[in-house]
């Protein structure tokens, strides 16, 4: 059975309609005002940031720590998963 992961805190879903129909806590306008973003990427070992090139095992991992390199500047953002 596939699951489906938020690009922007790693959330694990059974299909994308529950994904995309609940608020995100990590959702770039702040927690909660926004809904899950689906990933599309595709399933890996290693999770690289688009920004930096840190790396994680998973995606919430990788979501949970902030950007050095973040476009809104210096930990003002969480790293994002490459595709």
């Amino acid at each position: 059975m596939p699951t489906f992961h938020c690009e922007y805190c790693g959330t694990k879903f059974p299909s994308v309609a529950n994904l995309t129909s609940v608020p995100c806590y990590r959702h770039p306008n702040g927690p909660n005002k926004g809904k899950h973003k689906l990933y599309e990427g595709s399933e890996k070992s290693r999770y690289t940031c688009k920004y930096c090139g840190t790396t994680n095992t998973t995606i919430a991992n990788l979501t949970s720590i902030p950007c050095v390199r973040h476009p809104k500047g210096i930990n003002k953002g969480h790293h994002a998963p490459a595709l």
